[in-house]
């Protein structure tokens, strides 16, 4: 006679993205690129207007000094203490903020499709948001505004994204307000919070931080270009649907079957 055996179900693995829920990847790729794309020409379009931007970045610092603002000036002091900090936050403010924002979209796209679009939708949004203030609002940044007392650590310790403002013809140095470089950081972050579960997730938000005090202490921005940035992100997300059938980021523990039992019953009985 053969003994009873038990014959328990294996527990299904965590289910992974749905292809569905993936957007077409070609179609991505000339969005993304269209987006970096339009930020990039749309700043250059926004350049030619000298006189207001300067008018424009003076009241702004005069804002801030009614707002009782810290001075950029503390920022700065601090990273000009030695060569290699103020050579870190340069290279910072010129190497990570494409990248990461880029790295964080291909993240998205293959782990998190769902969300994916709507961080795309929102980055999109903030971008042409800013662009449009870009136009209407030209303002040359703080280290061109000799009322601050700021200095222009990319062009005395390097490296350096801009070349003299009257010659620059690949960028426009006039479009200080808002800083994308702190929105673009502020989506990365609290997009990765919200959907990793990690106890460690919050450490993202060191990203936008470093951020702000690399844009300010190396008088590219004042502050009230990184506020503004932060209210558009705030408007693009509340503007954006939430994505449907979103992923769980983690799997949720499923309860276990009660094991079949099957008998099998020897030929004598």
């Amino acid at each position: 006679m053969r003994t009873d055996e038990e014959f328990e179900e294996p527990e299904p693995a965590p289910p992974g993205p749905r292809t569905r829920d993936r957007p077409p990847l070609v179609r991505e790729l000339l969005l993304v690129a269209g987006l970096f794309l339009v930020y990039k020409l749309g700043r250059q379009l926004a350049a030619g207007h000298t006189a207001e931007a300067y008018r424009n970045s003076r009241e702004v610092w005069d804002l801030e000094r009614a707002l009782h603002l810290p001075g950029e000036g503390a920022v700065q002091s601090s990273l000009l203490h030695g060569d290699t900090l103020v050579q870190l936050a340069n290279t910072y403010y010129a190497a990570v903020h494409f990248p990461a924002t880029a790295a964080f979209l291909v993240w998205l796209y293959l782990r998190r499709p769902g969300h994916y679009i709507r961080a795309r939708r929102a980055l999109a949004a903030v971008t042409a948001a800013a662009l449009v203030l870009h136009l209407t609002y030209p303002l040359a940044p703080p280290r061109l505004l000799p009322v601050t007392g700021l200095v222009d650590t990319a062009r005395l310790y390097g490296p350096s994204v801009y070349g003299p403002p009257d010659a620059d013809q690949l960028s426009n140095q006039f479009a200080a307000m808002p800083s994308l470089h702190f929105g673009w950081a502020l989506m990365v972050a609290l997009g990765l919070i919200a959907v990793t579960r990690s106890v460690w997730r919050w450490l993202w938000l060191l990203h936008p931080l470093v951020t702000l005090l690399v844009i300010v202490g190396t008088a590219n921005h004042f502050w009230l270009d990184a506020i503004a940035a932060a209210a558009l992100l705030g408007l693009a997300l509340a503007a954006v649907r939430r994505p449907r059938h979103v992923p769980a980021p983690t799997a949720v523990p499923r309860p276990r079957r009660p094991a079949r039992r099957r008998t099998l019953v020897g030929a004598g009985r």
